[in-house]
């Protein structure tokens, strides 16, 4: 086998190129391949050598995420997943005769809900940024466009001008698997769009030296990229929620949830966010029947037994 080095980025151009990965789940494999690359150079295996990838070495690599880097299930679980898919594609290749990391046992993810801000909280998060100068509208912007419409980040950071329709309140989003999908948008995120266009080219060293299409800008005039957008979230969120992990997607969890929480049907909130699957949106039912469990047991005067209960009684 060649260079393992080489075959990671022909393996990457392959899911940009033919399988229209996202930047983000592209980026996600290179991390992963580049940490079992790295394994197997502390290990001394020869890149160039496909007999050295046993099973036993795999399940070497499969310790070292666990028990040294202390990595959670669901990135140990991803990184296995990416080096099956990895050692298919070199399989395809006749590279490799066997794929070695079939074998590999993920570990069980633990069913966790996805968290979200409550209402006041997003309605303080909004009022953060900045209505003075143009940075603060855009970071507004994007604010109020994730909240209105529960876009993926990837899905934001692609958005150009055409994508956005003000007469009628629309958006179209190119979504995974290049599916695209027409999302309303509130008033309030068009009216904070159009706030920020308006300024934007004023604050640019060289006006009308970018790119027209491109809708959201850093300092230097180029498309803001998606770790950048994250980082702008991240910065506003952390004022208002003391979850360190709050990103993007945190705000499309909360999207999906006050959706529901305020009667909307599941299928239209399973379109929106351009799910596949109604089983992936129901995990956010589950967020509002437990809410609603704790606010019937506060409420309703028979909803538990009381202690004083005769029934508790002798």
């Amino acid at each position: 086998m060649e260079d393992i080095e080489k075959e990671k980025e022909e393996f990457l151009h392959h899911l940009k190129t033919v399988k229209n990965f996202s930047e983000n789940t592209i980026l996600s494999y290179h991390d992963a391949l580049s940490s079992f690359i790295d394994f197997l150079k502390k290990r001394k295996i020869p890149a160039d050598s496909s007999d050295e990838f046993s099973r036993s070495l795999m399940r070497g690599f499969l310790v070292e995420l666990k028990q040294i880097k202390k990595l959670k299930e669901t990135t140990i679980s991803h990184r296995v997943f990416v080096l099956r898919s990895f050692f298919k594609y070199l399989q395809r290749k006749r590279k490799v005769q066997v794929n070695p990391a079939a074998y590999l046992i993920s570990p069980k993810k633990r069913k966790s809900l996805p968290s979200f801000l409550t209402v006041s909280q997003m309605q303080e998060l909004l009022r953060l940024p900045s209505r003075e100068n143009v940075w603060g509208l855009r970071d507004l912007a994007i604010l109020e466009l994730f909240y209105s419409t529960g876009m993926r980040l990837s899905e934001l950071s692609e958005l150009k001008l055409s994508s956005i329709d003000f007469p009628t309140g629309l958006i179209r989003v190119m979504g995974k698997g290049k599916k695209e999908r027409i999302i309303p948008v509130g008033i309030e995120a068009l009216s904070a769009l159009k706030n920020y266009l308006e300024k934007r080219e004023l604050s640019l060293k060289e006006p009308g030296s970018v790119d027209n299409q491109v809708l959201f800008l850093n300092h230097s005039g180029k498309k803001l990229t998606s770790r950048s957008i994250a980082r702008i979230v991240k910065k506003h969120a952390l004022t208002v929620s003391e979850d360190i992990k709050t990103s993007p997607h945190k705000l499309r969890h909360t999207f999906a949830t006050h959706l529901l929480d305020s009667g909307m049907d599941i299928m239209a909130v399973k379109d929106l966010l351009g799910h596949s699957n109604l089983s992936t949106t129901q995990i956010y039912t589950h967020l509002t029947t437990e809410r609603l469990k704790k606010v019937y047991k506060k409420a309703h005067p028979r909803a538990e037994m009381k202690k004083d209960s005769p029934q508790n009684n002798g």
